[in-house]
């Protein structure tokens, strides 16, 4: 499958405080300068976020945009709560986790993107010949994963398209391979994936300079991670040969994922999503620790609520400039990303895909970071599947028409907040079923096989 890497490679400006606006006045001034209309909830006088009579500045009703799906709201409650100030549903998260800040883990295996109880139901529902799992199986088999043998370096220069594919396709392999192993029982997709795994166990390092290293990492090091964690249960895999890969993910891995990306938020996303597969691989509490704090640094400031306020987070590579950074849009609701206006859906797919990933690791290790941010995450899954419904931007973006591109990495969000929390996500539903089961390609970069692992009871 052809790289979207092109489209990865603009960058932005290195770090400067992303405020929206230092005074309500100036915020309005500003977007009235660049065409915001009088109804976008940043200068709605009477109903928005910047209004006297709005949710966030007054108490005369709630902002532009609403609550998150079945909420109400004079403040941007989560699904199905009430509340005057924002607050996710629940609270501090379960668990003994505040906030998302880990304790101390215990890792359990296997326990990165698939937990050993998730697997089991699939292997069951695929024995059962059930839908859509037997078929999800069955296109992993018949793909180009099920018989790869090993390509693998020494380096991978990232910007060098041949390697970096192969390096992806290597990685998808892997982890293709590794799941019909544990859903089949076959010991050669088993045998076939730890010698994938054990010819990348030699790689020193990427060698192109650059974010796209970062990147890179992040993309296949999200394959790798759940690859190897799943393989670890496996008879046939030597405790030398998974030291090895341990050692190899800290050698060439770890110094590309632990420094933030200041390019688009979706690569420090990426980046966030590979550290959490890998620490639990690695049984390293420390990788993890890091990757919680970036993703709850990194989420507010990248999936925005009316409940925030007049000011959004400063990250690194904003620049300074909000409306830059987040290609300026014509109205600011909640579930807006940092990249919708920027390519009208494509890269905010791999950037709530990678979160819900990361969040997802830290669940099956027993931390809650789902719980705390909710409404944000319910309301960018509601706002961009009616986006993709629809094939239009719903106002946000001075460009109406959203992208064609649509990705399997639906299932693993869709599946926590509806089959476990039981919230009503009706538009995430309708894509999954109308659009993601039927036509999205299984796997592109670190977006691979949800329908099969997380597709729910």
């Amino acid at each position: 499958m052809k790289s979207p890497r092109p489209s990865y490679l603009v960058a932005v400006p290195r770090r400067a405080h992303l405020v929206v606006g230092t005074a309500l006045l100036a915020a309005a001034a500003v977007l009235l300068t660049l065409g915001c209309d009088s109804g976008s909830s940043l200068n709605d006088a009477t109903g928005g976020a910047f209004g006297t009579g709005g949710a966030v500045a007054g108490t005369g009703g709630a902002a532009t945009g609403g609550a998150a799906a079945g909420g109400t709201s004079t403040g941007g409650a989560a699904a199905g709560g009430t509340s005057t100030g924002g607050a996710a549903t629940g609270g501090v998260a379960t668990g003994g986790v505040s906030n998302g800040t880990p304790a101390p883990v215990i890792f359990k295996h296997p326990g990165a993107l698939d937990s050993k109880e998730d697997l089991d139901f699939v292997k069951a529902k695929v024995a059962a010949g059930a839908e859509p799992w037997k078929s999800e199986s069955d296109k992993i088999k018949a793909s180009y994963a099920a018989l790869r043998v090993p390509n693998a370096a020494t380096t991978i220069k990232s910007n060098d398209d041949n390697q970096a594919n192969n390096s992806r396709d290597d990685a998808t392999a892997a982890y293709g391979q590794a799941l019909v192993w544990y859903i089949t029982g076959d010991a050669g997709y088993g045998d076939r994936s730890i010698a994938i795994l054990n010819a990348w166990s030699k790689l020193e390092g990427f060698t192109a300079g650059s974010d796209q290293d970062k990147l890179q990492a992040g993309w296949i090091g999200a394959l790798f991670g759940p690859a190897a964690e799943l393989m670890r249960g496996y008879s046939g895999w030597a405790p030398g040969d998974i030291a090895a890969m341990q050692g190899m993910f800290k050698r060439a891995f770890y110094p590309q994922l632990n420094t933030m990306s200041t390019w688009n938020g979706n690569v420090d996303l990426t980046q966030i999503d590979a550290m959490m597969s890998i620490a639990v691989f690695n049984d390293d509490q420390a990788e993890f620790d890091l990757a919680v704090a970036r993703w709850n640094t990194r989420t507010p400031s990248y999936f925005y609520l009316v409940a925030d306020g007049p000011t959004v987070p400063a990250i690194g590579g904003d620049g300074g400039n909000p409306l830059t950074f987040w290609s300026t849009p014509t109205k600011w609701v909640n579930g807006l990303t940092q990249e919708t206006c920027r390519d009208n859906g494509h890269h905010s797919q791999f950037a709530l895909g990678s979160a819900l990933h990361a969040a997802e690791v830290a669940w099956h290790q027993g931390v809650d970071l789902y719980t705390p941010q909710t409404a944000r995450y319910t309301a960018a899954m509601e706002l961009l599947a009616t986006q993709l419904l629809t094939g239009d931007m719903q106002g946000t973006c001075s460009k109406a028409a959203t992208t064609t591109d649509l990705y399997d990495t639906w299932e693993i969000g869709y599946n926590h907040f509806h089959n476990r929390k039981k919230l009503a996500l009706p538009k995430t539903d309708e894509l999954i079923r109308t659009k993601v089961r039927v036509s999205a390609p299984r796997t592109n970069w670190n977006l691979a096989y949800e329908t099969l692992t997380h597709a729910g009871g």
